[in-house]
């Protein structure tokens, strides 16, 4: 195998891959001479302790401890609390509040604790405005304003912190290693360390990850792999509620999701995410239905909208808004073909007020019953819910959580909701709640509008 070789100017020392007459970086001529390539340095990974093998009866069998970060809606989304030694990782859209959010649980576990806020991306002095503003003064909240992953490594050693920050994860780098900050090598490099010193130390650290333009965290894809956590603050910026989704958790569900809403003073929890979705709806209005949907163990209910016009082309638009766009195109499909409706012509609009994306298929009933309001020009009554998948034969069919969903409809003062016929297991309505019973969605057309 033949040896690789690179190209050296004598004159300034830049190294090119091939040779040239003329060096590219200072000009001159018949400089460059040949010399074998120094390989490149392998990634070492250096351990922090020595694992023993033990029988898997041997294992410790406590369970993980827990602690709250003081906000109950982060709490939520990692399963009732931050674990020790766990890495988290968390991203979001530059701007979504993924740096305040942080800040904010700092100055709740900074009472009891000891923390160490690594930030890359700001200075000391920016950091501390932004504190000042959401009101977080601890005396135990360390800040490193650095990039060097040596720096932050013996900031750990020396102080022995409960909590790492690091924001963000593309910002710090390895000197030892030969690329650019940001780099895949970098990344995994960094992020390699800090997991084995949490592991070994036993505090929590909270990783920040950008986002790239396809909505996944920037960086190689094994990253989320090696973290115990993977956090996604999601939200539209000219909307201010913000939704934390758990991508991946070891230590809870993947279903819960926390809501928030950013104020000038920071991100304040919503603990009933149903009523501020439903503040301010319509009455009387054709084209709008409530759906609820089940976000973990939690009921939400949410507003979904719809306009039906007549289209002006050859082929009509559709149009959707936090609700699958090929699903909008499978529901017109079935209203047109067994609701009875010629909505093949006209332009669909389909919109979920408040930034929610409704990706469950127990919002169908709804999203059809606004869509036929709509066509209509017929408004639905104004206490009335829908619950229920619908099918390609025009068949609505049942959902799991029915109970629980039809509880939260009743709390919110609702007196009507449209459901399947056929439910799996023994369904007791709530005092107060009609319950309309439909086999199809037709049936479901007829009885409400």
């Amino acid at each position: 195998m033949k040896e690789k070789t690179v190209f050296f100017c004598s004159a300034c020392g830049n190294e090119t891959p091939r040779w040239m007459g003329r060096c590219p970086a200072c000009g001159a001529w018949n400089t460059l001479t040949e010399a074998p390539a120094a390989p490149k340095a392998a990634v070492k990974v250096k351990p922090l302790r020595r694992s023993v093998p033990k029988m898997l009866s041997e294992l410790d069998e406590t369970d993980e401890l827990r602690f709250s970060t003081g906000i109950q809606e982060l709490d939520r989304v990692l399963g009732g609390g931050a674990v020790r030694g766990s890495i988290v990782l968390f991203g979001g859209a530059p701007g979504i509040g993924k740096s305040t959010l942080l800040l904010q649980a700092c100055g709740h576990i900074g009472q009891r604790e000891k923390i160490l806020y690594v930030t890359g991306e700001e200075s000391e002095h920016q950091l501390k405005m932004r504190a000042q503003r959401l009101g977080v003064s601890r005396d135990s909240v360390y800040v490193l304003a650095g990039t060097d992953l040596n720096d932050v490594v013996a900031a750990i050693e020396e102080l022995s912190p409960e909590l790492v920050i690091i924001d963000s994860v593309q910002t710090i780098y390895d000197p030892d290693i030969a690329t650019a900050p940001g780099s895949v090598g970098q990344v995994k490099q960094c992020a390699m360390e800090i997991m084995q010193l949490a592991k070994s130390s036993g505090f929590t650290a909270f990783v920040v990850g950008h986002v790239n333009k396809e909505g996944a965290i920037a960086g190689p894809k094994v990253l989320e792999h090696m973290v115990d956590c993977v956090l996604y603050f999601e939200g539209d910026g000219s909307l201010s509620y913000r939704v934390l989704r758990a991508e991946k958790n070891r230590f809870g569900s993947t279903n819960e999701i926390g809501v928030f809403e950013m104020r000038r003073e920071g991100l304040r929890e919503v603990p009933n995410p149903s009523e501020v979705m439903l503040a301010g709806r319509p009455v009387n209005v054709p084209g709008t239905c409530v759906a609820c949907v089940m976000e973990g163990s939690r009921p939400i209910l949410a507003e979904v909208q719809a306009l039906v016009a007549p289209s002006g082309f050859s082929s009509a638009r559709r149009t959707s808004n936090g609700f699958d766009y090929n699903r909008l195109y499978l529901l017109l499909a079935v209203l047109e073909k067994r609701g009875g409706m010629n909505v093949g012509g006209s332009d669909a609009y389909v919109n979920v007020v408040g930034g929610l994306t409704l990706d469950e298929p127990a919002a169908d009933l709804a999203a059809c019953l606004a869509i036929a309001s709509s066509f209509r020009d017929t408004p639905l009554p104004d206490k009335l819910a829908a619950v229920g998948e619908v099918g390609l034969t025009g068949e609505i069919r049942s959902v799991q959580a029915l109970d629980q969903r039809l509880s939260e409809i009743a709390r919110l003062g609702f007196t009507q909701c449209v459901i399947p016929s056929r439910v799996r297991g023994e369904l007791k309505p709530p005092a107060g709640l009609q319950l309309i019973a439909v086999k199809t969605l037709r049936e479901a057309v007829e009885k409400t509008l």
